[in-house]
């Protein structure tokens, strides 16, 4: 390939998204009168959100309904096509429709706006033709704005997904902050993977109960070293009046390894030890453990009783690298 057709194929891609950017921020400039009203209408939804489009309208569809889904939204998306062959029967009373069609009059859609009219269930038309047959028959229009396909011959759905796309997150995210919806539930919807990993609790990943390595303050190096053995994680919690007070790592044996049987826990213990709380995220702990080059942490409660240990594997093991 050579450096003309480069240049070439960059430009291409520049005016692309210059022409695909320049609609987004027109819409967000000027969104569709019916917006907030739509947000509120999908709000007082009992039931879900259907979503509903053919071809790239489709596509586009699927992925906002994903969107709804992951963010305390109920949503569904039916196949037009297969809407007209029985499926009409997933869309019921107490739904909403979000029907999409760039041109309005796309013939696959018109069972399907028959039937939400039929039985009065909501229905939001987002199209390109505010005249349409699907935009006089919604409840709820959301009018893109004028803008021309990206594509040389100006007809293949570009700029008019990319508007769409947009659009149906921006509803999906003004309804998830209406909602109040927390890390904490959207870790719910996303248990896999790494996002599923990075929103947990280091309660979720603690070891707790009769695995903890604790011992007294005044208990004998010789017992503590057979407590640190047993429970294998290279460190034991000194504990005092019910609260931890301290924590012997292999580094304080090292330290202290003249005389080590000679003393007791609390004297080879490393004071005001790195603690976390069991409702803080995992990847929070992580991040105190690789600051201060620890392998471990004790999880202690309000009172500073320890409730729990986490260890570096454990994050790793969840997929927190």
């Amino acid at each position: 390939m050579t450096e003309d057709q480069k240049a070439a194929i960059r430009a291409t891609a520049s005016r692309v998204l210059q022409i695909e950017g320049a609609a987004v921020t027109a819409m967000a400039d000027a969104l569709p009168a019916d917006f907030a009203s739509a947000v509120d209408a999908i709000l007082a939804t009992k039931g879900r959100v259907i979503l509903s489009g053919i071809g790239k309208s489709g596509h586009i569809a699927r992925k906002i309904s994903s969107t709804f889904a992951s963010t305390g939204t109920p949503s569904a998306f039916v196949h037009p096509a297969e809407a007209s062959h029985g499926d009409l029967g997933m869309v019921t009373p107490g739904d909403l429709t979000i029907l999409i069609s760039n041109s309005g009059e796309t013939a696959e859609l018109r069972d399907m706006v028959a039937h939400v009219a039929r039985f009065s269930i909501p229905m939001i038309g987002i199209s390109g033709h505010p005249d349409s047959t699907l935009m006089r028959a919604a409840d709820f229009r959301l009018t893109l704005p004028l803008a021309p396909e990206a594509c040389v011959i100006g007809m293949a759905p570009t700029t008019s997904t990319t508007l769409t796309l947009a659009l149906g997150d921006a509803l999906a995210v003004a309804v998830m902050e209406q909602r109040g919806f927390l890390r904490e539930q959207f870790r719910t919807f996303h248990p896999g993977g790494k996002l599923g990993a990075q929103l947990s609790k280091v309660a979720q990943l603690m070891h707790s109960g009769a695995a903890l390595p604790l011992v007294s303050a005044d208990q004998p190096m010789t017992e503590t070293l057979i407590v640190m053995s047993e429970k294998s994680f290279g460190i034991a919690g000194v504990v005092a009046g019910g609260r931890l007070i301290g924590v012997i790592s292999d580094g304080d044996l090292r330290r202290n390894i003249d005389h080590l049987m000679d003393r007791n826990a609390g004297q080879v213990a490393t004071r005001s030890p790195r603690v976390i709380g069991a409702d803080d995220l995992a990847a929070e702990a992580m991040a105190v453990m690789s600051q201060n080059r620890i392998t471990a942490l004790f999880v202690v409660d309000d009172a500073g009783a320890p409730v729990g240990l986490l260890h570096l594997h454990d994050c790793l093991r969840a997929g927190l690298a």
